[in-house]
């Protein structure tokens, strides 16, 4: 069956994510504790007991999703002799995207685990607490919610106003300016949008604010060393497979201000004849999404001790 491997974003946090397999395997411990010694902050205690507040500022939450996701691949491969050089693409929902790059062999945890400890930190400021925000517009079409943005640039245009998320059809995240997001959500609702929702996250990500982010990021990774690819990275700004690891740094710049087209990496995905998605990590947001992408994919989540050995016992 070709499979593609996904790995979640900001947004699937919460405190006690991956517990069970942390506690049941010494292999999920190391990763924890190495992803600890890199960082030199307490973050498996963050991620374990709390305080959710903590584990919500960003420059914690991007290293610890990807901690978790990492740690279950660990024990899929130790204890389970699951190989992702197996399956056919790797996939990550922004932050998600540094995940994949360590699943397919890229750079290394400790690699990713500074990159997203610099992307949370370089990200969140960027733009002073309060000055930016983004909300879920939900019910839209892609179009409608392109006019949004069209109607506030021309309205505010010394705002900014992006389409930061393309998540799934009738679910679009816009970020940019408070003033020019807080006129959009008006926008959204004149044009028949069923709900929109402020997101409680600090800065505005992915849109032309995050400028001083992405060439914090550009200095950061132009030092670092990427491999070939085990498997290609389905990539966000472009939703396209990528094996050049100059590419891969190029598009991780890139994707700091750039939208996460993620409707059409599941579109790429399923034009290319996967059959299944299996999400690794906390939750199981882009599970969802993809189902509403394309409800041909046959999806699984593994984000816990539970459904960690029911994916193992069902491909006995």
């Amino acid at each position: 069956m070709k499979s593609l491997l996904v790995f979640p974003g900001q947004g699937a946090q919460t405190v006690g994510m991956g517990k069970d397999v942390y506690e049941n395997f010494s292999t999920a411990r190391r990763v924890f504790e190495e992803v600890e010694d890199v960082l030199q902050v307490p973050l498996t205690q963050m991620i374990l007991e709390g305080p959710q507040e903590k584990l919500n500022l960003t420059e914690n939450t991007q290293p610890a999703l990807m901690c978790v996701s990492a740690a279950f691949l660990e024990v899929m491969a130790a204890e389970f002799g699951f190989k992702v050089a197996d399956h056919r693409y790797v996939a990550g929902h922004s932050l998600g995207e540094y995940t994949a790059l360590y699943a397919a062999g890229v750079i290394s945890l400790s690699q990713a685990a500074k990159l997203l400890k610099k992307r949370g930190i370089a990200m969140q400021e960027a733009v002073p607490r309060g000055r930016g925000k983004m909300i879920a517009v939900l019910g839209l079409s892609m179009e409608e919610a392109e006019s949004v943005v069209a109607i506030v640039q021309h309205e505010l245009p010394n705002k900014v106003c992006a389409l930061a998320n393309d998540n799934c059809p009738g679910q679009y995240v816009l970020s940019g300016h408070a003033q020019a997001i807080d006129l959009a959500m008006q926008v959204a609702k004149d044009k028949g949008a069923k709900r929109c929702m402020q997101l409680p996250v600090s800065a505005p990500f992915h849109s032309p604010l995050m400028e001083p982010a992405a060439l914090t990021m550009r200095e950061a990774i132009d030092q670092e060393t990427f491999m070939d690819p085990k498997v290609p990275v389905i990539c966000n700004v472009t939703a396209r497979p990528e094996s050049n690891p100059q590419t891969l740094k190029e598009n991780l710049v890139s994707q700091v201000c750039g939208r996460v087209r993620w409707t059409e990496s599941v579109q790429f995905a399923a034009a290319n004849h996967i059959e299944k998605s299996i999400e690794i990590g906390a939750g199981k947001v882009l599970t969802g999404l993809i189902r509403r992408v394309s409800p041909d994919i046959a999806t699984q989540a593994i984000n816990d001790l539970e459904s960690l050995k029911a994916f193992f016992n069902n491909k006995e």
